[in-house]
């Protein structure tokens, strides 16, 4: 083999080390961009909500049939608007528990801010996410409202609530926090009251009506996202790009996806009994839950703003007799994909963690990873906990890695067992090629009458990492998707097992891991195919560059398994075939 002079060794090993720097420089700048996007909003752009709000309103249902009047015996609705301030259409309300701080507009109770304590845009600054914004920039907040008969939304504006307490924050000692938003006119009395529990990020919605007037009171209660069409930059790899947009749940689908240049060509709108809406992008998702006791009219389309859309419900209309009181029961999900509860909230939405097509080896990764984490199962409809597990997820990836190896240890081991007698094999092959010159068919023939004698399989070689595949991509998946393994650290210099390694160390042990094992090989006999196979850790090396830390630790950790055992299978032959007969 041809050795590298110092000074071409030294030349490569300079370009490397330059391109690697350029490739940091690269994703520092990627990394800035994001979080200037990203960056928390200090005031919203009132005129927009007033401007664009009644224009993208959704149209009422028709009353009739589908109205549902409730019972007069509901709680009564508290404070007269009349008791409190004239409230300006640029006021805010807070509300705010462990986990979530929300913001309202006072101009129709819309929520303009979301931001999740925490969770990170990045772990030096330690500045919690802003799912929601509207700073001008930036688009996405969650309306509901009133609209019909009676309703509240209109075309000619929208309605100016006030609040007793501008900002609600959850205390020591607290469990539950409740902001009530009011507006009152001749016909009805109406309080939008939004409440948090200790511990989640769902938003409790409930509309408490009375009516004041002396003819039936009939309104609709509507909820939609507004939203621009900004993608957040997501540092998983190459090849697979997160889902940003729309998703719903249907009796036709349990689960449909719509991005947003979908909604440039079409208009999507069904009736439904039962479903939800929700906006999904890396890690997050904005879900807009109905009241269960009334059907919904699904309404996707894009604004009347450009690169704006608007995806919602509404829902049959309530209708109260002169001096009923009555209540709207809904609700927001504002924060990470956590796949069980978001089972526990509503049927199918635990789907909106999307594995892809790889979802039936993906969805058992997740749950032994989540097992060997918390020591909690929860599969097949079978729950419990069995140990403490373990605090460090590079941990549970290499104890996943160790488990895969256990499991397929048997037919690798025939795999090895068949690499092994192929190396035996090599100053046969280099005999017949010396032999046959460039005759390739005859060297092929007579390769496989060798191969049928020694009773070897070429193909045995692929096997091991063919039947690992599957794993591979769907932990690829899991780690895309899983945001439990965000900015969570393994050791060192590994602060975040879901992004790439910010000094390309792993890729380059698992390239000098994969280098290490090809020598373990027998060469190929066809000169090409070696020079290729010689070529594969460099690349491999490159692409895994840019794939997240976890799936690179779980990449190296199978490599070193993989030596290991291979070294083992391969000296016991070379040491049974020495022993004198």
């Amino acid at each position: 083999m041809k050795k590298f002079d110092p000074i071409s060794l030294g030349l490569i090993v300079g370009i490397l080390a330059v391109t690697l720097m350029l490739v940091r420089q690269w994703d520092q700048f990627q990394i800035e961009r994001q979080q200037q996007a990203m960056a928390p909003s200090q005031s919203f752009q009132q005129n927009q909500l007033s401007q664009a709000g009644a224009s993208d309103l959704p149209a009422a249902p028709v009353v009739g049939s589908n109205a549902q009047p409730l019972a007069s015996d509901l709680p009564a609705v508290p404070g007269a608007a009349a008791e409190l301030p004239i409230t300006p259409a640029s006021s805010q309300y807070t509300l705010q528990n462990d986990l979530l701080k929300l913001t309202f507009s006072a101009l129709g109770g819309d929520l303009v801010d979301a931001r999740l304590l925490q969770h990170y845009i990045d772990l030096e600054s330690r500045e919690p996410i802003q799912l929601l914004i509207d700073n001008g920039n930036r688009t996405y907040v969650a309306q509901t409202g009133l609209v019909g008969q009676n309703g509240t939304d209109t075309a000619e504006g929208r309605p100016l609530f006030s609040a007793a307490q501008p900002q609600v924050i959850m205390s020591e000692g607290q469990d539950r926090v409740s902001l009530d938003l009011v507006y009152q006119t001749q016909e009805a009395l109406i309080t939008k009251r939004f409440s948090l529990n200790r511990g989640d990020y769902y938003i409790e919605v409930d509309y408490l009506v009375e009516n004041l007037g002396t003819s039936t009171w009939s309104a609709a209660y509507y909820a939609q996202i507004k939203r621009d069409s900004f993608e957040p930059v997501a540092n998983v790899g190459v090849g697979v790009k997160p889902f940003v947009g729309f998703a719903l749940t249907s009796p036709d689908n349990r689960y449909d996806k719509y991005k947003f240049k979908d909604l440039d060509s079409q208009r999507v709108q069904m009736q439904v009994d039962q479903g939800w809406v929700a906006m999904l992008q890396h890690y997050y998702l904005t879900a807009l839950l109905p009241d269960s006791q009334r059907p919904l009219n699904y309404n996707l389309r894009a604004s009347s703003q450009p690169n704006t859309y608007l995806g919602g419900f509404t829902q049959s209309a309530l209708s109260l007799a002169p001096g009923a009181t009555g209540e709207i029961n809904a609700g927001i999900y504002i924060g990470p994909k956590d796949q069980y509860r978001l089972k526990e909230i509503a049927e199918h939405l635990d789907l909106t963690i999307d594995y892809g097509w790889i979802w039936w080896a993906a969805q058992p990764v997740y749950a032994v990873l989540n097992f060997l984490h918390t020591g909690e199962y929860s599969l097949l409809g079978f729950e419990g906990v069995l140990f403490s597990g373990f605090a460090n997820w590079g941990i549970c990836i290499i104890l996943l890695t160790l488990l895969v190896k256990l499991a397929f240890f048997r037919l690798s081991a025939a795999s090895y067992r068949s690499m092994a007698k192929m190396r035996k094999l090599q100053p046969k092959m280099t005999a017949l090629k010396e032999r046959l010159g460039d005759d390739k068919q005859a060297f092929s023939q007579e390769m496989m009458k060798l191969y049928q004698k020694e009773k070897v399989n070429p193909m045995g070689g692929c096997l091991p990492m063919l039947i690992q595949m599957p794993v591979f991509i769907a932990l690829y998946w899991v780690l895309l998707e899983s945001v439990e393994i965000r900015h969570e650290p393994f050791f060192l210099w590994i602060v975040d097992l879901s992004a790439k390694d910010p000094w390309f160390i792993l890729p380059l042990i698992m390239g000098a891991s994969m280098w290490f094992q090809m020598r373990l090989n027998p060469t190929p006999p066809d000169p090409t195919q070696a020079k290729v196979m010689q070529m594969m850790p460099i690349m491999f090396t490159f692409l895994f560059m840019w794939f997240p830390a976890g799936l690179v630790l779980y990449w190296v950790s199978n490599n070193l398994l993989s030596i290991a055992q291979q070294l083992i299978i391969t000296r016991s032959i070379e040491n049974a075939d020495s022993k004198p007969a």
